[in-house]
């Protein structure tokens, strides 16, 4: 397995040098949204410790994350009125993943609504912040 990079933009985040809306925070993970979003409110949920994926986080991290990820699955279902949630990770290039660096995704979702397709173009950040405090507020 390739070594983590502590210079990817999780790593980064989680040191201060780069901004995040960040929803919740306890000290195993940090939520923040997703600036490339699928859906309204999809969030990500990572571990404070350094981790590439969960092929090599350790399980009490993993756990963090998952109870983290549980926590913000109700708040976005209850902040956009969603039908469900898809919860995701995306494992090593051919898994799909890009940032190197173990995270969940959390998309509220609605019935008959297709994700967006991933274009690598940043949504607006009024329209961040403004579905984070939708999100913060339902927590």
């Amino acid at each position: 397995m390739p070594e983590y990079d502590d210079q990817n933009v999780f790593a980064k985040i989680l040191r201060g040098e780069l901004p995040a809306h960040k929803l919740y925070e306890d000290d195993k993970t940090l939520a923040i949204m997703d600036i490339m979003p699928r859906a309204d409110g999809h969030v990500l949920v990572i571990p404070k410790a350094p981790s590439r994926n969960i092929r090599d986080i350790a399980i009490a991290d993993l756990s963090a994350v998952m109870a983290t990820a549980k926590k913000i699955s109700h708040a976005v279902m209850k902040a956009f009125e969603a039908d469900g949630v898809t919860v995701q990770h995306f494992c090593e290039p051919a898994g799909g993943q890009v940032v190197f660096h173990t995270h969940v995704h959390v998309l509220p979702r609605h019935e008959g609504v297709s994700l967006r397709p991933h274009t690598g173009e940043m949504a607006d950040n009024d329209v961040l912040a403004a579905n984070a405090e939708k999100i913060r507020a339902a927590l």
